[in-house]
């Protein structure tokens, strides 16, 4: 320190810790501390901070390595975190015969000088039987995470086909790369080409006649989501606010079925709808319905009576009560755009859209798809 080191920088040239050197300055257990800590090579502090390891430094992990010290102590030495070392070792060491390896410290610089220069050319442009994988999911719908799962599933032992859903992204989003087709945006869930910030979502107000049972009545089961039965509801609007298409979700599977409006959203309409959408639902799937506090659920007392579900109500301005419903209103909005009417769509085509959804795999039921997962709860 008389040298012009800080206490904690002394202690790391000297290998022990800050605690340690101020007990030493202080005079407290000195002869003992003394004689606990090891012998540690000197160790010349870095000339000035750099992110990346220099040639100096790999010169120097080459020999301790060559001294049997261990990752850490040569971390501790250099001022670099232990993983950053151990990383270093295993990317650029040599391999040699009989499984055994050697690290070169002047080759680990070449490797390390090859793979810096920027831009890189993306693994996507530069293998087609990777590219076309990624087209034909995305022209089906899939979303990029989906297709990388997929990818790993399919080619568990080739890392070249093997990519993260961001890179996928980048190939659509990013101008000038090229690797996907720029009209492919569109397969994607929001169809833009381009990331957007999301809105605030607007605020609705209760309007019913008949008294609501709020969602913080709703029984503790559902919200663990182990409980099969639980739905939760809601409606797409089309163009003008003058046609709609009715969703249902189950919270535990994420199976989806939707109800058909052609003659428009009254309360009667979806009243009739919902009763015979869920009429032929067993016992056991029919425990509660959570939906928002939309008009359309102005006969909700009348359903609960023609079908003993209950129904429990979201506080205003508070989607996220109604995830699930939420992120499956995003995905069919692939297949019935904002704008449009949605009166011209008929019965086999929901049905059809809805078997589509149900057969995609779904990260959080662990890439099994919602239909295999309704299936296993009606088999058992």
């Amino acid at each position: 320190m008389q040298q012009g080191f800080s206490n904690n920088e002394a202690c790391r040239i000297v290998g022990v810790n800050a605690k340690t050197g101020r007990r030493w300055r202080n005079g407290r257990s000195a002869d003992r501390k003394q004689k606990a800590a090891p012998p540690v090579r000197p160790v010349v502090p870095p000339s000035g901070p750099s992110r990346y390891l220099r040639e100096a430094d790999r010169i120097y992990i080459a020999d301790r390595l060559r001294e049997k010290a261990s990752v850490r102590a040569i971390a501790a030495e250099l001022g670099r975190s232990p993983s950053t070392v151990s990383r270093e070792i295993r990317r650029n060491r040599t391999h040699g015969t009989r499984n055994q390896w050697h690290y070169r410290p002047h080759a680990a610089q070449a490797r390390a000088d090859a793979r810096r220069p920027r831009p890189k050319p993306g693994k996507i442009s530069q293998s087609s039987e990777l590219r076309d994988f990624i087209q034909d999911r995305l022209d089906l719908r899939w979303s990029p995470e989906q297709i990388c799962q997929a990818l790993r599933a399919r080619f568990p032992d080739r890392p070249e086909m093997h990519v993260v859903h961001e890179t996928v992204y980048q190939a659509l989003y990013v101008q000038g790369r090229g690797e996907l087709r720029r009209e492919l945006a569109r397969a994607l869930r929001t169809g833009r080409a381009r990331r957007k910030p999301r809105r605030q979502a607007q605020q609705r107000q209760p309007r019913y006649r008949d008294p609501m049972v709020m969602i913080s009545e709703r029984p503790a089961e559902v919200a663990d989501r182990a409980v099969p039965g639980h739905w939760e509801g809601d409606l797409i609007i089309g163009k003008d606010s003058g046609s709609a298409i009715g969703t249902l979700v189950e919270r535990s599977t994420r199976y989806v079925m939707l109800l058909h409006l052609p003659d428009g959203r009254g309360t009667e309409l979806v009243r009739d709808a919902l009763v015979e959408t869920v009429k032929n639902l067993p016992a056991h799937l029919k425990r509660s319905l959570t939906w928002d506090q939309g008009s359309e659920m102005g006969r909700h007392l009348e359903f609960t009576v023609a079908t003993d579900i209950p129904v429990y109500f979201c506080d205003p301005a508070s989607p996220w009560q109604r995830g699930s419903n939420e992120n499956t209103n995003g995905l069919l909005r692939q297949y019935f755009p904002k704008g449009t009417d949605l009166s011209i769509h008929t019965r086999d085509h929901l049905d059809a859209v809805a078997a589509e959804l149900n057969g995609r795999p779904r990260k959080t039921l662990g890439w099994e798809t919602p239909a295999e997962r309704l299936h296993k709860l009606l088999a058992a």
